[in-house]
């Protein structure tokens, strides 16, 4: 499961092809145009059907999602609100020394457990008890997926195992506090860079032997079919609220709408809606960590190349023999070398532009926000906002920008602290 495969057939020209519409994409196989697909072990193939068969008879089940959006909005909280961040645009009027652009939060913060990854694991809880399995498990980095994953679990009776790299464990203590307080059990994972990848290869060996029983509560969309399309599909209610509010509150949508990518799947579910709305840009912010040194980053759209990861075709972080690179950011979210395929698409399509900040541009940007708003973001989320400065400041004033907020960051104070202090300049003066 550590080990990337490059691709020998993969198109040595992929071009920019129009994108299909979004009701086209993934194939019945599902693929994103060569990417996706499903590369796992013989042992896992019964249970990524069921799963598959189970989501489509759920797709044309008005029921099944009737639940869900009572849960979404009664327990989650939904709709999170759409918010100007007048402040912030203020600074940043200032600083250029010009009218520019006005931003605007998607306050996924305010969902309950304090992040968007709830919406995906509501969702999938369902299907669970749909699959009769009384058992799910989970890999995390920041730790609010698991968090995410142990809320559902409590609230649906089910038993629950997360998987978390030791390193992850140590910048997120909080979220490991809250995940045992809601009865699951957390696994430290002491192999290779004991993050992310290596907590997503462990939560993969549990299921191989496990999946008659267990269902994994994949978090991100990434991995094999069709765990990027029901990600995607579970957290699009990101992107279909914002059109609706943007709607309401601008009378248009907005210009440009910008989220952070590790995985990817709060930005997929933000940009979804607006996939087959060229004049609305959107823009992927990918950790650019220390440097773009391999091992520095984690910046695999920017910076990998094709290959294979945790059972799915995507941009990877890989050297020459596909052996899968070390990776740095300063949020733990984001410490991913691989990318979920429909990234990959729109990366090859032109439709989606992907871009990094460094951890020096997503402190300054957490302490900015913090300072100016009132609201402290995880430091997921501080990547897109350092970007979204950015690009506001080269916008015109009647023009508006989006950022998808995906976290709180609670979980970050510890961390964010450490690393400020040892910052070798100030940031965020005001």
């Amino acid at each position: 499961m550590t080990r990337s495969s490059p691709t020998s057939n993969f198109p040595a020209d992929r071009g920019r092809a129009p994108i299909p519409k979004v009701s086209d994409v993934p194939t019945p196989h599902g693929r994103f145009g060569a990417f996706g697909g499903r590369y796992v072990p013989e042992t896992l193939c019964e249970a990524l059907n069921q799963l598959g068969e189970v989501y489509q008879r759920v797709s044309r089940d008005a029921q099944f999602w009737d639940e869900l959006h009572d849960l979404l909005r009664t327990f989650v909280g939904r709709p999170t609100p759409l918010y100007e961040a007048r402040r912030l645009s203020e600074f940043v009027r200032a600083r250029a020394g010009r009218e520019t652009a006005r931003i605007w939060l998607k306050r996924e913060d305010l969902a309950h457990t304090g992040a968007h990854k709830i919406n995906n694991t509501m969702g999938q809880a369902l299907l669970t008890l749909r699959m009769g399995k009384k058992r799910v498990i989970a890999e995390t980095g920041a730790g609010q997926h698991g968090v995410a994953t142990a809320t559902a679990a409590a609230h649906f009776g089910l038993a629950c195992e997360v998987y978390m790299g030791a390193e992850d464990v140590r910048r997120q203590r909080l979220n490991v506090v809250r995940m045992k307080m809601l009865g699951a059990r957390v696994i430290e994972v002491e192999s290779g860079s004991r993050t992310l990848k290596d907590a997503t290869n462990q939560a993969m060996r549990d299921w191989m032997g496990s999946s008659e029983t267990t269902h994994y509560i994949l978090g991100s969309v990434v991995g094999p079919h069709p765990f990027p399309m029901i990600v995607r599909d579970f957290q699009s209610i990101i992107g279909r609220e914002l059109k609706a509010q943007s709607l309401r509150l601008l009378s248009k949508l907005p210009d440009t709408v910008i989220a952070c990518v590790g995985g990817g799947s709060n930005a997929a579910g933000a940009f979804y809606a607006f996939i087959d709305d060229p004049q609305v840009r959107l823009i992927g912010v990918e950790a650019g960590g220390r440097s773009k040194s391999p091992g520095d980053h984690a910046a695999p759209l920017s910076y990998g190349t094709p290959g294979i990861l945790h059972g799915s075709l995507s941009y990877v972080l890989q050297d020459e023999q596909g052996q899968t690179a070390d990776v740095h950011s300063c949020s733990a979210g984001l410490d991913y070398p691989g990318v979920g395929p429909e990234h990959s698409y729109w990366k090859d399509a032109g439709r989606v532009t992907y871009t990094t900040a460094t951890d020096a541009e997503a402190l300054e940007a957490f302490t900015l926000l913090a300072r100016t708003e009132g609201i402290v973001p995880a430091l997921e989320s501080a990547h897109a906002v350092s970007h979204a400065i950015r690009v506001a400041a080269d916008m015109k004033p009647d023009q508006n920008v989006v950022v998808n907020l995906s976290g709180r960051g609670d979980k970050d104070v510890d961390e964010a602290a450490r690393l400020l202090a040892d910052a070798p300049t100030p940031v965020a003066s005001l």
